[in-house]
């Protein structure tokens, strides 16, 4: 935000230094002296230029923290090698589970 308004301080800067020199020798319409543009066309075309500017370099900068961000968030981290491998024996009940059918039955409609 300050850099946008610090360049376009330059080119109003600019303008007004050398304003005599860009009206008569940059201006599109010095051909024209009844528009009394005095060279505001050209300072209209270098603030248009630096928004430009200053968009493109916005873009790259949110793409460059969106690549920051994302190399940061996609970092892998291997499995450890060391994992406990634990063993269960197996189940020898051989008669069905007893539950409580006042607890466990199929859903009713009232």
């Amino acid at each position: 935000m300050i850099s946008s308004n610090l360049s376009r301080f330059f080119v109003y800067a600019g303008f007004e230094a050398n304003k005599t020199y860009i009206a008569a020798n940059l201006c599109v319409n010095k051909s024209r002296p009844w528009m009394h543009c005095n060279g505001r066309c050209y300072l209209a075309q270098k603030i248009k230029q630096t928004e430009e500017k200053e968009k493109k370099q916005e873009r790259e900068n949110q793409k460059s923290r969106y690549n920051e961000v994302l190399t940061a968030v996609l970092i892998i981290k291997p499995f450890s090698k060391n994992i406990a491998l634990c063993s269960y024996p197996a189940c020898r009940v051989q008669d069905p589970v007893k539950l409580s059918f006042a607890i466990f039955h199929p859903p009713q409609f009232v």
